[in-house]
């Protein structure tokens, strides 16, 4: 049943193009919140046309089991799910999205507003699903993570409570970022750009998408949406 609904998805053209969700993600930058407490960050609203949300909030990927293990995503590797060159394929929706972000005009505007340089680096988009029991310890993304933007997809119930918890350079929790589906976080990783999530209930599943730019000493190539494409 699952490939069956793969297939009937991806013979569908995703409701909107690379071009509308270019054009509304740019408008969701220049209305952006900033912060600088305790590191740079950005909460921007209406990321994508609600279509697209739909589209990806209707991808056929079943939500992993953690098997009673959390703390770090790497523990569940096997499971994970990307807008790899596989899915990009199977659904137009995946396709739509990666083509946005490996395009210059966003690529160009996420450096000049973000202050980052993504040259040479690499789209990556991870589709996270997480059920009850999840938890992150607190980490930068320093290293090999240039861009680091957090979207969030799920409405259900109790979620306007699972944003990311934030923290200051000693790991001490400072806040909370807001959670509603279309809305995202949005910092460039440094030494002090703690993040992660405490674990409280989890009613359904919480959905997001991890949008990174990856350098090229990362070594998964297979998630990667476009790995013979450099940003330029």
């Amino acid at each position: 049943m699952r490939e069956s609904a793969a297939l009937q998805q991806a013979d569908v053209a995703a409701k909107s193009s690379a071009d509308d969700i270019i054009r509304t993600f740019t408008e969701s930058v220049a209305n952006g919140d900033h912060g600088d407490t305790p590191y740079p960050h950005w909460v921007l609203k209406k990321c994508f046309p609600d279509d697209t949300i739909e589209d990806i909030l209707g991808l056929p990927f079943p939500a992993p089991s953690l098997d009673g293990v959390s703390g770090k995503r790497e523990l569940h590797n096997a499971t994970r799910k990307y807008f790899d060159v596989e899915n990009r394929d199977k659904f137009a929706s995946v396709n739509a999205v990666s083509t946005a972000f490996q395009d210059k005009r966003v690529t160009d505007m996420i450096e000049k507003t973000f202050g980052t340089d993504l040259s040479g680096t690499y789209l990556r988009i991870e589709f996270a699903q997480d059920t009850d029991g999840f938890w992150l310890e607190p980490h930068t993304d320093l290293g090999v993570k240039s861009f680091t933007m957090l979207l969030y997809l799920s409405d259900e119930e109790g979620h306007e409570n699972l944003g990311t918890d934030v923290y200051d350079a000693d790991k001490s929790h400072v806040t909370r970022s807001p959670f509603e589906p279309n809305l995202a976080f949005v910092f460039v990783p440094g030494d002090n750009t703690y993040h992660g999530f405490e674990r409280r209930p989890i009613k359904g599943v919480r959905k997001s998408l991890i949008i990174n730019y990856v350098t090229d000493e990362w070594r998964a190539r297979e998630q990667l949406a476009f790995p013979e494409t450099p940003i330029d």
